[in-house]
């Protein structure tokens, strides 16, 4: 259930972008092609984004944290190209400045919506009775 909440406050984000970033465009069927952008970018986030901010540790360091924002525009552009070149869904954007705008609304919009959702709950703690031996 949870990752159908992070594919669905992804896809909102995208849909967010969509309206406010003039570059960022869909074309044909635009809930399939959020839809899939949306699945895109989880899983870049989760394999190719560890290894970028590792890469750009450096740069990351040095500009206190102002180079993740270009990681973001990035990590959209390449699940962009992914679900335009490869898939055949027309997402679309345009370049690098509304790769950068489209990544820094996809990330306050998330952290926006997910401030809102209700917390994750903790699995049930196991009790481990410890037995007292009389000696």
């Amino acid at each position: 259930m949870r990752i159908l909440i992070h594919w669905l406050v992804t896809a909102l984000a995208l849909v967010a972008a969509v309206f406010l970033v003039p570059g960022i465009t869909v074309e044909g069927n635009a809930y399939v092609g959020i839809a899939v952008t949306a699945a895109l970018l989880g899983l870049i986030n989760a394999f190719i984004r560890p290894i970028l901010q590792f890469a750009a540790c450096g740069c990351i360091v040095l500009t206190l944290g102002l180079f993740l924002p270009v990681i973001n525009g990035f990590t959209l552009w390449l699940a962009a190209y992914i679900a335009n070149e490869w898939i055949g869904i027309g997402f679309i954007v345009d370049g690098f400045w509304p790769a950068f705008w489209g990544g820094l609304i996809v990330s306050v919009v998330s952290f926006l919506l997910y401030a809102i959702t209700p917390p994750e709950e903790p699995p049930p703690a196991t009790t481990i009775e410890i037995q007292q031996n009389d000696w």
